[in-house]
């Protein structure tokens, strides 16, 4: 069983709008539930940081608060975790997140499908 975080665009190319943030995250949390049937425990570093934020107060997308928070937050959740999957999208955060999770000698995937069932 592997903790897997699950990365890819969240505010990349949405210009801020709430909406188009969200179906960033729906992608995201859609490969969550096949991940968790294969046997393994999905993460979303927004599942983390986001309630963060919102306690430390921040009020929007890419203030001081939130850059504190939003990468810091996936980048710690990188050193508990056994693998990460990169899912499509252009994404600085998710780029940063591959690179940090290759030093740290984690599984990479960019596949759903590449993730073997848990034993």
């Amino acid at each position: 069983m592997m903790l897997i975080l699950i990365a890819g665009p969240y505010r990349s190319g949405t210009n801020n709008d709430p909406k188009l943030i969200q179906e960033n995250m729906d992608r995201l949390e859609a490969v969550s539930l096949p991940i968790f049937h294969k046997g393994h425990v999905p993460m979303i570093g927004e599942w983390v940081a986001n309630p963060l934020m919102k306690l430390a107060g921040s009020k929007e997308i890419g203030d001081k608060v939130f850059n504190d928070i939003q990468y810091p937050a996936a980048h710690r959740l990188l050193t508990k975790c056994d693998a990460i999957l990169r899912i499509e999208g252009e994404s600085k955060g998710a780029d940063q997140d591959i690179a940090i999770a290759k030093k740290l000698g984690l599984k990479v995937y960019y596949n759903l499908n590449d993730i073997p069932n848990a034993e």
